[in-house]
């Protein structure tokens, strides 16, 4: 199971059983269907909003809990280990990325109009930064969004958007200014029912077969200039200040699906057996699961103290770079370990440990690339 740390209280422990209460009522009889569909029924959002787990950060005067991001964790933690990690990504990308964009740059009217139905599950939100052959390059963007008169007319396109089939409202990433290089792009709020806005595929990938990942295009598709999120320019500036948070939700991500398949690894192989006797007797067998132990206590206690300084607002982008590079990593090696004591068991999709393995690469690629994470860290020797 998930640890007790010290940086949740009582509150947070109450919070976290009716999350796990959640997820096995309202995800797990639901799970492998949705995995078979590639997308969750409309209904999880709603019902998520009932019970509290969407956007708990939100303030009580636009229908939140008023949490900290303490809350948001414990969603993630639970609904990550208990192996649901497509409707998990679902959640975290509207509760903990979008909303965060909502909160620091919203005006007044975008707050009033948007967070409530966020909160409730009404509206379902969606990010949209990377491009085909932009990846980790924001800078590369090409989505341009042209000024005329009182209005924004948008044309690009966009790929690898979670939530792209169900989102009623896409943070778009648009080049509004085509010679002021990074000072030239802004983040437009795109209603999903404006003429010129279509999705695309849902894209068809190796794991989390139950997030609806899609590709967005727009065309000609004209937004008020009220829509603006933030200033006009200013997205490079808004996507680094929230990155952190989202990094770091990505670490939360890997090392509580570490830890649930070595939870499952362990029962394993002291159920397994090998030349008369469980393998987990064997002297390696040991030695590699307690090298892995490790890896999740020092795992743990570095999350936890970033969540500590995130709460204080002192996480940096070094911080969250760390912290996303080393689980992310951690979690790959996890995976790939405890798969191979499953033996030709674990190369099969019945196994959860099957799942994981595939559900866990994708950890090391979005949110910037462990290449990325490397340079940032870098940059800060």
């Amino acid at each position: 199971m998930i640890p007790h740390r010290p940086v949740y209280d009582q509150e947070h422990s109450i919070f976290r059983d009716s999350v796990r209460r959640f997820a096995a009522e309202e995800i797990a009889p639901h799970f492998q269907r949705w995995e078979e569909a590639g997308i969750v029924d409309r209904s999880y959002w709603t019902k998520g909003g009932e019970s509290g787990l969407l956007c708990a950060q939100v303030p009580e005067a636009y229908g939140g809990l008023g949490g900290d991001f303490r809350l948001n964790a414990v969603v993630m933690e639970e609904l990550f280990y208990a192996g649901f990690a497509g409707p998990a990504t679902d959640y975290s990308v509207h509760s903990d990325v979008c909303c965060g964009y909502l909160l620091s740059y919203g005006n007044e009217e975008q707050k009033q109009k948007w967070l409530p139905k966020m909160v409730s599950g009404k509206v379902v939100c969606a990010i949209a930064m990377t491009e085909p052959g932009t990846g980790s390059d924001l800078q590369g963007i090409r989505t341009r969004a042209e000024r005329q008169g009182e209005e924004y007319v948008i044309n690009g396109q966009k790929t690898f958007i979670s939530n792209g089939q169900h989102a009623d409202l896409i943070i778009v990433v648009t080049r509004t200014n085509k010679d002021a290089g990074s000072k030239g792009m802004s983040l437009i709020l795109v209603e999903a029912d404006r003429p010129g806005f279509r999705r695309g595929r849902n894209l068809d990938k190796l794991g989390h077969l139950s997030s609806d990942t899609s590709e967005l295009f727009f065309d000609d598709v004209r937004v008020p200039v009220s829509n603006l999120l933030g200033a006009e320019g200013g997205a490079m500036g808004h996507l680094m200040s929230e990155l952190p948070q989202e990094r770091l939700t990505i670490a939360l991500h890997a090392i509580s699906s570490a830890q649930k398949a070595f939870d499952i690894t362990r029962d394993y192989v002291r159920e397994r057996t090998a030349f008369g006797k469980p393998i987990g007797d064997f002297q390696n067998t040991r030695f590699k699961l307690a090298d892995l132990k490790a890896d999740l206590s020092v795992g743990w206690a570095f999350i936890d103290q970033s969540i500590g300084k995130h709460v204080r607002g002192e996480l940096t982008s070094t911080d969250a770079s760390t912290a996303k590079l080393w689980c992310t990593e951690m979690h790959g090696r996890m995976v790939d370990q405890c798969l191979q004591f499953f033996g030709g068991y674990g190369f099969m999709r019945e196994y959860e440990i099957c799942r994981l393995f595939a559900d866990a690469r994708v950890l090391r690629i979005y949110g910037g690339t462990s290449e990325i994470m490397r340079e940032l860290i870098s940059r800060n020797l």
